[in-house]
């Protein structure tokens, strides 16, 4: 990301991502999102939640670099993103981190060749690619498994292999789109313990999820969207913030 000591005025911290009045419209008379106003601090493990369709999903993308809005602002470290090059927004894809409820894994590339993916597209050199690999197959507990074929990993293993792709890289934030959707209970508090020892550590976790009991088992801040509109939120306890039901 940009600077991690911006700060705004009167010396407070300026939000890590920020959007101002943002809407996302893929058919005129529906928005997938509309007029959202939403800031996240570095270090905030913050769940976006909603029914199908409430524009979880595309929240993320935006937030990922992946879309624009079509108005509205969004902001990196109080930077306009709108008024940056194409290389400094590629530059910023690569400090974030993904992870998708279906994987996207590459069956018949090992763990470790799939872990390595972020790293060679930055070019980075074959030594660096080992030791990085290897660090994050090791902390994410696949250690040992970096030649095992994807295709031929439980759903947990391959969620695990998922995030450790997301960590290898060193993100700032990491995006995590209904990650334990797929996963059974024991599978998916294995992913949730990874994810937020890995925002014990200063890594910013957005998570979009519509499962409630997740919620209240762990909390953390909460963001609540229906039809595209932002209609709730919570403190990190899950106690309302702004006098509306939040999940």
């Amino acid at each position: 990301m940009v600077s991690r000591r911006a700060r705004g005025s009167e010396d407070r911290p300026v939000p890590l991502v920020s959007l101002r009045r943002v809407s996302r419209f893929y058919r005129p008379d529906r928005p997938a999102l509309f007029d959202v106003s939403l800031d996240v601090f570095r270090g905030e493990f913050v769940y976006v939640t909603g029914a199908s369709g409430a524009g979880k999903s595309t929240l993320l993308r935006i937030l990922h670099l992946a879309e624009a809005p079509d108005t509205g602002a969004l902001f990196v470290n109080g930077h306009d993103v709108a008024g940056l090059k194409r290389g400094a927004i590629s530059m910023l894809r690569c400090s974030m981190g993904v992870v998708f409820q279906d994987f996207r894994l590459v069956d018949d590339l090992t763990a470790a060749c799939n872990v390595a993916l972020p790293l060679e597209v930055r070019g980075a050199s074959r030594a660096e690619i080992e030791r990085r690999v290897e660090e994050a197959l090791d902390r994410v507990g696949m250690g040992g498994h970096g030649g095992d074929l994807a295709g031929g990993l439980s759903g947990g293993e391959q969620q695990r292999v998922a995030i450790a792709r997301a960590l290898v890289g060193d993100p700032e934030i990491i995006l995590a789109d209904e990650p334990t959707g797929s996963l059974d209970a024991f599978s998916a508090n294995v992913v949730l313990d990874m994810l937020e020892g890995v925002s014990r550590h200063g890594t910013t976790i957005v998570l979009a999820t519509h499962d409630r009991m997740l919620i209240a088992a762990r909390p953390h801040r909460v963001v609540a969207f229906d039809g595209g509109r932002l209609i709730g939120m919570s403190s990190a306890g899950g106690e309302d913030a702004a006098g509306a039901t939040a999940v």
